[in-house]
């Protein structure tokens, strides 16, 4: 079935079908450097999964942290044709399961496009008295 996998060092083939997903969701602008990019965001990761069919990558999500107290969830996403068969749910479970293993005691994100609804289910809630904000470096 689908196979999901902590992934570290990267090999080419892997880099671009992550790349290929970061486009698909569009959170992707063209840039120069984009392997290397997509190198370094994984090896600065805390964690980031995948999940395969037949040696495919076909979804992943990843957590940053300080490795110490906190951690944000980032990046979850599913190849189109796979969706609606609990990938994605499968791969947060194991982001989650692998950060309480680390000894980490927060976890937040941001719930982008109306995706709150696919994290209350796990248990995220609106945090009171926040307001996620962003600022772009150009």
């Amino acid at each position: 079935m689908y196979q999901y996998s902590i992934l570290k060092n990267p090999d080419q083939k892997q880099i671009q079908s992550i790349l290929n997903l970061y486009k698909s969701a569009g959170w992707w602008e063209k840039e120069n450097n984009e392997i290397n990019i997509i190198y370094k965001i994984i090896s600065g990761s805390h964690l980031f999964i995948t999940a395969s069919y037949q040696n495919k990558i076909i979804g992943m999500g990843r957590a940053i942290s300080d490795k110490a107290s906190d951690a944000y969830i980032q990046d979850v996403t599913v190849n189109k044709d796979y969706r609606n068969r609990k990938i994605g749910s499968n791969i947060v479970s194991l982001l989650f399961n692998n950060l309480k293993e680390d000894g980490i005691k927060w976890i937040g994100l941001i719930a982008e496009n109306n995706s709150h609804k696919f994290y209350t289910p796990m248990g995220f809630v609106s945090m009171k008295n926040a307001v996620p904000m962003v600022k772009l470096l150009k």
